[in-house]
Parts: structure tokens; C-alpha cells; sequence
């Protein structure tokens, strides 16, 4: 049952325009547009009141300070009420001793979840899979993360690839399996013959012609 709602809405793909929002929130109504020139996390998770999600909202809220020295606003959302959420975070505040920092979407007519293909109906056909979508500053879908209703997503993987956009955009580069900041970067491929006779002219030790990293 879909309460009439269509769930075959094309999901977002990376490189697409964001698809424009305004919603309610537990901080008031929103626009995606206020956040040009941020980065977003905005992410969805199945229900109020359930474990596994309660546990991620705790999470994302003790890295808060850390998304925000990257720039990166959070946004979460659900199918439920905006009674309900605050409900919900009343009560994590409460009974758990965490605040919630950032804005809860109430979502109960499905209109933003539809437009980000956060409902998969082989999943559940009322709530949200967890969906992690990373929205750059020129709101430009950057990456996205999807998560089964029951395992709980890795703030630290999040923050790990906020970390690696901003610095492929900011050098130029590519980062390699399991990149944490510091380590060595990888140098765009050669995409000419004397782009690759250049390299091999060059100290590639422990790596070949189509492979160079470098620290920056």
C-alpha cells in the first residue's frame, strides 16, 4: 500500500542540480536554496522513535562541531510528522543527555523523499532507506550513500568523503582506496602518449605510468 503516493520518481544522479526543496523542519521552514555555498549532508532515516536510527542521530550530533569546521550543514529527514520529531528529539535530549543540532525535514506527504528517490518500495513502501546525499556549494549532487532500514551508517566514512571532495576539488586530484587526509594523493592519469612518456621519464617507484601519487 502507497497511500496513493507514486514511488517512481528517477533517482538523482551524481552531477545533477539538487533537486530544489521547502520544508518544514523542528528549525522552522527551509529552502535548499539557503544553503548555497555550503555543503549539505542531507540524509534519511526510516522512522522516529526506532533504535537503530536514534543511535545515528546521536552520532551525526556529536560530530556536529566537526561537519561544521568542513563547511557542511546537516540535514535529516523522515516520513513522519514535525509533532513526532519533536517529540523525538525532546526526548534523546531527555533521556539521552544529546541534543539535536540540526534541522529534522517532516516529510509526512513524501514530496522531498520522492524527489530523491529515498522511498525503495522492495524495501518498505511508506519509509525512507537511509539515504546520504553530499550537496556541494553550487548545490551539485556530489556523492551518494544508501543503507538497508537495518544497518546504521559511519559518521567517520561521511566525513571521510567530505573530506576527500573537498580536496580533489581544491587540488585537482584523485584520492585512493581508503584515503584519510594527509596521506599521498593521486595525479591525474596522462590522457596523451607524451603525457605518459613524461612520466615514465619520472620517478615512479612503487607505482607505473597511470599511477603517481604525490603529498600535498
Amino acid at each position: 500500500m502507497t497511500y496513493g503516493v507514486s514511488t517512481s520518481s528517477p533517482l538523482p544522479k551524481i552531477g545533477d542540480q539538487a533537486p530544489p526543496f521547502t520544508a518544514q523542519t523542528t528549525q522552522g521552514k527551509i529552502n535548499l536554496s539557503d544553503y548555497e555555498g555550503k555543503w549539505v549532508v542531507l540524509f534519511s532515516h526510516p522512522a522516529d522513535f526506532t533504535p537503530v536510527c536514534s543511535t545515528e542521530f546521536m552520532a551525526f550530533a556529536r560530530k556536529n562541531e566537526q561537519f561544521k569546521r568542513r563547511n557542511v550543514q546537516l540535514i535529516g529527514l523522515s516520513v513522519d510528522s514535525l509533532s513526532s520529531h519533536l517529540a523525538w528529539v525532546t526526548n534523546i535530549k531527555e533521556k539521552m543527555g544529546v541534543e539535536i543540532p540540526f534541522p529534522l525535514i517532516a516529510d509526512l506527504n513524501t514530496a522531498v523523499s520522492q524527489k530523491y528517490g529515498m522511498i525503495h518500495p522492495e524495501a518498505s513502501e511508506t519509509a525512507t532507506v537511509r539515504c546520504v546525499f553530499v550537496i556541494d556549494p553550487q548545490q551539485v549532487i556530489r556523492a551518494m550513500i544508501y543503507y538497508p532500514l537495518n544497518v546504521g551508517r559511519s559518521m567517520d566514512e561521511i566525513l571521510r568523503l567530505i573530506d576527500g571532495l573537498q580536496t580533489v576539488d581544491q587540488h585537482r586530484v584523485a584520492t585512493p582506496a581508503d584515503w584519510r587526509p594527509g596521506e599521498d594523493v593521486v595525479e591525474p592519469a596522462p590522457t596523451d602518449v607524451e603525457g605518459v612518456n613524461q612520466r615514465l621519464r619520472g620517478d615512479l617507484s612503487g607505482t607505473d605510468w597511470y599511477l603517481k601519487k604525490k603529498r600535498i
